[in-house]
């Protein structure tokens, strides 16, 4: 499965959620590093609800860039 990750800089870190998994965050000092915790936070979330019994939402957000006249 392909998730949508969302993710900001901030003044000294960066942070990165899944929108299609409430509560699945993670935070770095590096681009590289969040985009490694938030797969590791993605493997560990759906764990976590198939242990629970929970259903696993499938991947329905997608992300469109768009250009205008700033």
């Amino acid at each position: 499965m392909k998730y949508a990750v969302v993710i900001e800089q901030g003044p000294t870190s960066f942070g990165a959620y899944v929108p299609d998994l409430p509560g699945c965050v993670a935070v770095g000092d590096t681009r590289e590093e969040v985009i490694k915790l938030i797969q590791e936070a993605v493997e560990f979330h759906i764990e976590g609800l198939r242990i629970d019994g929970e259903p696993v939402p499938p991947p329905s957000s997608t992300v469109e860039f768009i250009d205008v006249a700033a």
